[in-house]
């Protein structure tokens, strides 16, 4: 049987200490900042997920020990290997004991990073559109912790890889208002990758939000249009 202690020994002998100051810096871990008091290894992303590759077997209670690591590389290295989990999950039952054990964990504080529920919001969040489950969304959204709020976005982006735009419209037009600027780019980059194959539905939305939009999102938004286009939105700010 593998071990959580097996697949964080294999992270630890990957270690580097100047990479871990730097991403320290990156990912904000300054007394008041997002990612305050967060540890680093200074593994790179490629690494952690070819450490992944070797342990897709861990049991859900030993990824759980990784989850609640002190080290960033070590929780990420937990939630990669569920994302593998779940996309070689040959049934529902299996799927569905995936996500709700995901959901767990990020109520729980575990994901706690943008680029956490990056790396497997959009994986994992095919669950909800195979069972057309858009109360989570709700639920996520409504909550106080940040990163939660991000996965409500986030887990939109499995449904637009499968052409549905509604929940991407929803949780944008929900997060209008939200104060953090992680949020503001993270529905900036849902409303974008929306408009890639639904361009009219992109600007019907910016036509009626653009002017509360705060600026990041709207800018992440419109990032693939011609300049001239740009420019003129951004003048609406």
């Amino acid at each position: 049987m593998q071990t959580a202690a097996e697949a964080k020994q294999a992270l630890e002998e990957l270690q580097n200490q100047y990479q871990a100051h730097n991403l320290g810096w990156f990912f904000k871990t300054g007394p008041g900042e997002y990612g305050e008091g967060d540890r680093f290894l200074g593994l790179k992303v490629p690494q952690t997920r070819e450490v992944s590759k070797q342990f897709q077997a861990l049991s859900h209670p030993e990824i759980h020990i990784l989850v609640e690591d002190e080290y960033h590389e070590v929780r990420q290295l937990g939630l990669f290997i569920l994302v593998l989990q779940f996309k070689k999950a040959k049934d529902q039952a299996t799927r569905e004991s995936i996500f709700d054990f995901y959901i767990k964990i990020a109520k729980q504080g575990h994901v706690n990073n943008w680029d956490l529920v990056d790396a497997t919001a959009p994986y994992i969040g095919a669950y909800l559109v195979e069972t057309g489950n858009t109360k989570v969304l709700e639920d996520l959204a409504k909550s106080k912790d940040l990163w939660l709020n991000r996965m409500s976005v986030i887990f939109t982006f499995a449904f637009l890889k499968e052409g549905i735009i509604e929940p991407t419209l929803w949780m944008a037009e929900y997060h209008l208002d939200h104060k953090h600027d992680l949020m503001h780019k993270a529905v900036g980059w849902m409303l974008r990758e929306m408009g890639k194959s639904h361009h009219k539905a992109l600007v019907s939305f910016l036509e009626q939000h653009a002017t509360k939009m705060p600026r990041t999102m709207l800018r992440y938004a419109i990032e693939k249009f011609p300049e001239g286009e740009r420019k003129v939105w951004l003048a609406k700010k």
